[in-house]
């Protein structure tokens, strides 16, 4: 059994179905237009901390037909935000966490990070900091599909 020529082959267009109905999502509050110049973010308030890495991931994903959904405050699962890629290349779900900390982010962050990526069925693990992270978070993130976005990088973006 043979499917014939290549040439009478027709091309279908694949498809990535997000499930994008979650209750622990929230309004989104718009925190990036109201923030004064020279805020200290590792001060800022850490729900409203939540919904400007929403809006900077927003911002990121913009023109891409993405989504990023906050959640709530409590009972959240560990996760702070929620992106959608519909791409069905490089896209997926991302579990987002945003961490307002003046110390060294402890590896536990991490190692927790991953663990709700798999409980979430994410593709994606991103964790943000108004910190740092050390030589063994980035070791435990270095082989696994998550990214460590540190607070010297809110110089280039924000």
């Amino acid at each position: 059994m043979s499917a014939g020529p290549l040439s009478e082959l027709a091309p279908i267009r694949p498809i990535l179905d997000l499930n994008r109905n979650d209750s622990r999502f929230v309004t989104p509050i718009e925190v990036l237009n109201n923030l004064e110049e020279g805020t200290n973010l590792a001060e800022m308030d850490w729900e409203d901390f939540e919904h400007l890495v929403r809006e900077l991931f927003e911002k990121i994903f913009s023109g891409e037909n993405c989504e990023v959904k906050v959640t709530q405050a409590s009972r959240d699962c560990g996760v702070d935000a929620i992106a959608f890629d519909p791409d069905v290349i490089r896209g997926g779900r991302f579990v987002i966490q945003a961490k307002r900390y003046n110390n060294i982010v402890p590896t536990s962050a991490v190692r927790d990070l991953y663990g709700t990526m798999m409980a979430e069925g994410a593709n994606k693990g991103i964790l943000v900091t108004t910190s740092y992270f050390g030589k063994d978070s980035m070791e435990f993130a270095k082989e696994k599909p998550i990214t460590l976005m540190g607070g010297f990088l809110w110089h280039t973006i924000y």
